[in-house]
């Protein structure tokens, strides 16, 4: 079990906050891409709370020279895992020729994984989807998997949606590109040595159970947010959350996180730091 990595959720302290309802489950930093590491505030962009772990960097990127120094940088902060997201369909990420569209690419990506797996002794995964566009051929997502896995890569994180290069926002492609799991379930039979993580549409406990029985593999459950998931545990909705004590002062304690987390954003805006004046 995982959470998703979220943009412009899953920092630091939204996983501290998830840390608390789990023990046990991987989290995902957001996506950060090479150029933000090898160029930019390196300390901003990967420091943690050591509560966090197990946790994953996942990494933006094509090239497999910065692929390979920014997972080094990872492994040197202390992360458990890099990831290298072939998932997201966003024009920016577009521009930058990574995400989603690599999947066009599987050679250069299967560059990608050598090279990290080259210069680091932690997991290298790949996230990615079923397919892109109209691309619906199940083809196409096996001979990527194929060739990914060939350079070393064993565990694979798959949204079972295509991603929608043209026409649909980032948010709309986690939803309105229908569900395929069946395409999942045939990659585990098709690579049963590998991990093949299913992601997407799974937000309850019934969904959860269903698909382990179906695929037998591990499950990546988005949590969409934090105070619903708060809710659900203390039985608003009959959805099971373990490494939790149902006691009052933890319920105080979450529901209080969880509403300076929501509130994170106005708190900051407000916040003017002024140099000190002084002798």
């Amino acid at each position: 079990m995982s959470v998703a990595p979220m943009l412009d959720w899953t920092d630091r302290h939204c996983r501290y906050l998830h840390r608390l309802l789990s023990q046990h489950a991987l989290l995902y930093t957001e996506m950060i891409t090479t150029g933000a590491l090898l160029h930019g505030d390196v300390p901003r962009h990967l420091r943690f709370n050591q509560e966090e772990h197990p946790l994953a960097l996942q990494l933006g990127g094509s090239e497999p020279a910065d692929l390979a120094k920014a997972a080094k940088m990872g492994q040197d902060w202390g992360y458990d895992e890099i990831n290298l997201n072939c998932g997201c369909p966003s024009e920016r990420v577009q521009r930058g020729a990574f995400g989603a569209c690599l999947m066009r690419e599987a050679d250069l990506v299967a560059d990608g994984v050598k090279a990290m797996r080259d210069v680091v002794d932690i997991a290298v995964t790949v996230k990615h989807r079923i397919g892109i566009d109209k691309i619906e051929s199940y083809d196409f997502v096996r001979d990527f998997v194929g060739t990914v896995a060939d350079a070393g890569c064993n565990v694979f994180i798959v949204h079972a949606r295509n991603a929608w290069l043209q026409g649909l926002s980032p948010k709309e492609n986690r939803d309105i590109p229908p569900l395929r799991y069946d395409v999942v379930a045939q990659l585990k039979r098709d690579f049963p040595h590998l991990t093949i993580a299913i992601n997407g549409g799974i937000k309850t406990d019934d969904v959860v159970q269903e698909q382990l029985e179906q695929v037998k593999s591990k499950i990546r459950a988005k949590v969409e947010h934090p105070f619903r998931v708060i809710k659900r545990q203390f039985g608003h909705v009959k959805v099971r959350y373990r490494g939790l004590r149902k006691n009052t002062q933890q319920l105080h304690t979450l529901f209080a996180l969880a509403n300076l987390w929501m509130v994170r954003g106005r708190l900051l805006e407000n916040c003017q730091f002024k140099p000190a004046v002084g002798a």
